[in-house]
């Protein structure tokens, strides 16, 4: 299992890491659909490719093709949202705040699974990302769609620890491997 994979590779220093992977994906109360969307837009975000060829076949097995593909989905649209949604909420000028956006997310209308699925992905790439504004717009929708507060911290929780999972690991595989440093 890709699971175990993953925490027998992290260091022993990280062992609160293996014990949330676990936690957050193995003992998850989530439906699987939201639980392994969130693991697969997460493992995208992650930009680590340890994380996400662990967990992507785990997440194929477990997701219809249409939830597959919009789980990929979101993490492309939030990777293009919360870099401009944050930049324009950390802009010391509001008026970039009334500016037409101009950009396509046609996506977010349509994504080819229940909208809430899609929200809490969106929520917890938003995590990854650290986008403020997203994270509030996702939320609310959520929260508007009768969707619990413990539901959307099931979100970011899988967020952060993918996050850091992939940012040990691949700090490990740096040192393990350290690029030449001149000529």
């Amino acid at each position: 299992m890709a699971l175990d994979d993953l925490k027998s590779a992290l260091p022993d220093y990280a062992k609160d890491l293996k014990l949330n992977l676990g936690s957050v994906i193995g003992n998850s109360d989530l439906p699987q659909q939201q639980l392994w969307g969130t693991v697969l837009a997460c493992a995208i975000a992650s930009r680590s490719p340890k994380v996400l060829t662990e967990l992507e076949p785990e997440a194929k097995a477990n997701l219809s093709p249409e939830a597959y593909t919009a789980a990929k989905a979101a993490a492309a649209i939030m990777a293009m949202n919360n870099v401009f949604y944050r930049t324009r909420h950390l802009l010391s000028d509001p008026e970039y705040g009334t500016l037409r956006a101009g950009l396509r997310m046609n996506v977010i209308g349509n994504p080819g699974v229940d909208k809430t699925d899609f929200e809490l992905w969106s929520l917890a790439v938003s995590a990854v990302n650290g986008c403020g504004q997203c994270l509030d717009s996702h939320e609310q929708v959520l929260r508007k769609a009768g969707v619990d507060r413990e539901t959307v911290q099931e979100a970011f929780k899988i967020a952060a620890v993918i996050q850091a999972v992939g940012t040990v690991l691949d700090a490990e595989a740096s040192l393990a491997d350290p690029a030449p440093t001149g000529v």
